[in-house]
């Protein structure tokens, strides 16, 4: 039975968070993208909390931006989500796709959460 799109990237996002976890010191960078809108959050799994979130769906971004779609969006969701976490205090990241490809819209949040601050 062939599976689709979607499927894959669960089973590729299951593969990754098997590596993969967030913790107090290096918490998790998780990313989400949907058509129309892009989503990140930093998220101490072994409390099980979101410490940080950012996403294209919030007033601040949507008032900025043309389109919620696109890279341009993607790079602005990447310097709020830094931002926020260095007021946080937190410097360190562990990123996590979220079994999507590393190019376009998550490696342009990838890059400006980079240039804002964040580590990987």
């Amino acid at each position: 039975m062939k599976r689709t799109a979607r499927e894959k990237r669960i089973i590729r996002h299951r593969r990754i968070r098997r590596k993969i976890m967030g913790t107090p010191e290096r918490p998790r960078l998780c990313v989400y993208k949907s058509l129309k809108h892009m989503h990140a959050q930093i998220i101490d799994d072994i409390a099980g909390h979101t410490l940080v979130s950012a996403s294209t769906v919030e007033p601040v971004l949507r008032e900025q931006l043309q389109s919620t779609g696109n890279i341009e969006a993607a790079r602005a969701v990447g310097r709020l989500i830094a931002q926020r976490a260095l007021e946080k205090g937190i410097k360190k990241v562990v990123f996590d796709r979220g079994g999507f490809l590393y190019h376009g819209r998550v490696a342009a949040l990838a890059d400006a959460a980079r240039e804002a601050g964040l580590e990987f």
